[in-house]
Order: structure tokens, then C-alpha cells, then sequence
């Protein structure tokens, strides 16, 4: 039997029972090809490639990184927690050194799911990897991880469940969000005011290949991946840089994701999107499995795969080239800027609007975060809905200091149930989430 160089697991989880359609991108059909592609090869039996079946995700996993409206059962379904619980099984057989690296395929995705949930945004409802992520810390004690996100459209939900987190860093690398949903993904977000500039964003310009995407890994990622020496590097491996993909406008190719995953070197990896069903996930998804397996790749090709119709021109590499520029200057001014900040005002606010796509609901949020030099700082939402929910949630972080531990009680306690649907607390030191209605 050949052995993979490296060990490595895998999860399947196509989710037959959820589709937003039957015909639309986001169905089963998505990971079927690619399961018939993997068996087709016989991936599966090559001694160190071994495959788990998912695990079920728990409300308590949603409660640790999500405050969903009306509450969890009314945003998600069944299928949501055996995604989720895919990405936590994957997560915990690498933290637990049964494998070196594994690689959740499951669906529904979950990158554009933020920290309040009022229901569903760009195909995502509760954010799999977020929820996988703090599950590991929890559990076993992880502390600083990094999340590399190589979906096409930008990790935006993620963005904002660790924008106030100097513990994770998020790098996403997708298409300009000028030209591609959900418009957002530009250099100037770099994090709240106590986790500046460990958000980091690396737009592309549409037509980017093979050539952009290793650019940027070389020259900004891996050197910002090598400055923060996370304890888990996790890559939300979205396949719709894909030059078939029929909702994007990049160039990128099978052989090149698994040439970014080797270089890469994740930890864990989970499926986000992709929806060129035949003509792509079946061969990026191999390619990946065999990089993360440490096999030849070599030979991964689509059928119709011509490098000269694919390759960027000489402006797209220029606008990389300033880009990645640019988005050194944002990592190296992230310390200068956070101690700025904690020398300023005792709170920071922010105003959003939110539209959620799939759902059609527009949601009007105000944050309030605690600027401490000790911690992340207690955060409290209000946040309302025109469906008529509203909600007041305040989120204690995990390594709060006993300061805003006290504040982060005393917002709850002295809001008012009369103004709002429910009132909720998550204090991440003690693992709690408690409701007043």
C-alpha cells in the first residue's frame, strides 16, 4: 500500500437535506463530484489519508462565538451543526496529534456568518470555522491562531467575529470587493482599536492567476504567518478563485491551489466556496488533499486547462505588486496604532448597516467596546432588525481582565428588558451565555 508523507484526515459532509435551491450554486451536488473524484483515485486508500465521519455541533458551540435572533434554532438547521461539527472533529483529531493535517469538506459554508445572526448572508448562517476554532480553545487550550482565508469573496463574517481579537489574525485574499460581493475586503480594515492590524486584507484585481495568488502568499502572508507564529494556522479554503467558476472573475487553477496549499502549510483547511461543480472542485479539491497529504500533484489538471488563456496581464501584476506594498505597511503600523488607540477615549463606538443577502434583512448595529490596555475589552451590540427583532448582547473575551469582567456584568444587568427582545450575555472566561427576556 503507498503510504501519504504526511498524515492526514479528512470529513465528507455534502449535506443532502439543505439547498437555498435546487438549482441554485450552493446544493449537494457541490461535493458529490468531488467525492466520486476522490474515490476515483482511490485518495482514500493510501495508508495515512484516513476519513472520519462528523460529529454533531452543539447549540453551546453556536453560543460561544454567535448571538443569533430569535435564538439558534430559528437561523439554523441540522445540517449547519454536522458542518460545523465536521470542522470541530477535523480540528481535534489535529490538536490531538492523530493527524498532522486535516481538511473539512462539508457544506453549508460559513465565512460570511458575523457575531450577530439575524439569518443568512452570502449562503452562511453560523460561521463553521469560527465555531470550530473557539471550540479548540475551549477544549484544549489554543491560543493564538491565525486564519488565512482563500475564498473569492471576502471572509467578511470572520472580519468581524475577531475584529476586536489581537489573538487571531485574519488574512483574507480574495477578489477587489469594487467589483465582487459583498464589496467589502479593503486595506483600511486592519481590526477594532485594541486589535489593529491583525486584520489584514489583500484585494485582487479580477483576471488575478496563478502567478498573483503565490505572489502574495511569498511576500505577505508567509512573512505576516512567520511574524505572528500562531499556535494553529487554519486557511478557509474557498475554490472560487477558480477560472471556471461562474459567479467570480479570477483565473486561478487547480495545480495553483495545490501549489498555495503545500506552501501554505495550514493546519486545518475547510471547505468555503466554489461552485464550478464538474469542471473544478473535483480537481482542486484532489490537488488539495494530495498537497496536504505531502503526495505528487504534479499531473492535477482540468481537462480543458490552457496556462497561456489563463495567465495575468503585466497591469494585474503591477496592482498586486502595490497592493501586497501597501498591506506590509498596515502590518508593520498595527502595534503603533493599538497603543495609540488605549492612549485615547475609555470607549470606542461603531455604527453598521448589515444586509443579509439570502434572507433579505437589513440589520442596524452600534458597538460600544471597552478600550483596555489589559485586554480585548468587554463589547456590547445593539442591534436591530426589520423584522422587529432587537437585541442588547454584551461579549466578554476570553482573557478578560477582572475589570471588564465586572463591566461586562454591570452592562447586562442594568439594560433594559423593556426596549428589547431578549438581553444577552457571552462571557468567554467562564463559558457562559446567559439570556433576560
Amino acid at each position: 500500500m503507498v503510504s501519504a508523507n504526511t498524515k492526514m484526515g479528512l470529513v465528507f459532509f455534502p449535506a443532502f437535506d439543505w439547498a437555498i435551491s435546487p438549482t441554485h450554486p450552493e446544493r449537494e451536488e457541490r461535493l458529490l463530484f468531488t467525492q466520486d473524484q476522490v474515490f476515483e483515485e482511490g485518495l482514500l486508500d493510501f495508508d495515512g489519508i484516513i476519513e472520519y465521519k462528523p460529529e454533531l455541533a452543539t447549540i453551546q458551540d453556536i453560543q460561544r462565538v454567535h448571538f443569533c435572533v430569535p435564538d439558534e434554532l430559528s437561523v439554523i438547521t441540522e445540517s449547519h451543526l454536522v458542518s460545523a461539527g465536521g470542522a470541530i472533529t477535523v480540528g481535534t483529531r489535529v490538536v490531538e496529534k492523530k493527524v498532522e493535517r486535516g481538511f473539512a469538506l462539508v457544506r453549508p459554508p460559513g465565512h460570511h456568518a458575523m457575531r450577530v445572526v439575524h439569518g443568512g448572508r452570502g449562503f452562511c448562517n453560523i460561521n463553521i470555522e469560527a465555531m470550530m476554532i473557539e471550540y479548540l480553545r475551549k477544549t484544549f487550550g489554543i491560543g493564538r491562531v491565525a486564519i488565512v482565508d482563500t475564498d473569492c469573496h471576502h471572509g467578511d463574517g470572520t472580519q468581524d467575529i475577531y475584529w476586536h481579537d489581537p489573538d487571531t489574525l485574519f488574512i483574507s485574499v480574495h477578489q477587489d470587493g469594487r467589483t465582487l460581493y459583498p464589496g467589502s475586503g479593503f486595506l483600511h480594515e486592519m481590526g477594532g482599536p485594541t486589535a489593529a492590524g491583525t486584520t489584514i486584507n489583500l484585494p485582487l484585481p479580477p483576471r488575478t492567476s496563478e502567478e498573483g495568488f503565490l505572489y502574495v502568499l511569498e511576500n505577505a502572508i508567509l512573512p505576516m504567518l512567520d511574524d505572528f507564529k500562531p499556535d494553529l494556522v487554519v486557511n478557509s479554503a474557498g475554490q472560487d478563485n477558480h477560472y471556471t467558476d461562474p459567479i467570480t472573475n479570477m483565473s486561478f487553477s487547480a495545480h495553483g491551489y495545490a501549489e498555495l496549499t503545500r506552501r501554505l502549510k495550514a493546519d486545518v483547511a475547510v471547505l468555503e466556496g466554489g461552485y464550478s461543480i464538474e469542471g473544478a472542485l473535483p480537481y482542486v479539491n484532489v490537488g488539495i488533499i494530495m498537497a496536504m497529504a505531502g503526495l505528487d500533484y504534479s499531473a492535477v489538471r482540468e481537462p480543458d486547462y490552457q496556462p497561456d488563456k489563463i495567465r495575468q496581464g503585466s497591469q494585474v501584476t503591477s496592482a498586486i505588486e502595490e497592493m501586497v506594498a501597501e498591506a506590509l505597511e498596515v502590518w508593520r503600523q498595527g502595534p503603533e496604532i493599538r497603543a495609540r488607540n488605549l492612549k485615547k477615549n475609555h470607549y470606542a463606538e461603531r455604527d453598521r448597516h448589515i444586509f443579509y443577502d439570502t434572507d433579505h434583512i437589513m440589520e442596524n448595529q452600534r458597538e460600544l467596546l471597552h478600550l483596555c490596555p489589559d485586554c480585548a475589552g468587554t463589547l456590547v451590540i445593539d442591534s436591530s432588525a426589520d423584522t422587529g427583532h432587537r437585541i442588547y448582547a454584551v461579549h466578554i473575551p476570553r482573557k478578560a481582565c477582572g475589570d471588564c469582567v465586572k463591566a461586562g456584568y454591570d452592562f447586562y444587568e442594568r439594560a433594559e428588558t423593556r426596549l428589547y427582545n431578549s438581553v444577552i450575555m457571552q462571557d468567554r472566561t467562564t463559558d457562559k451565555y446567559l439570556v433576560r427576556k
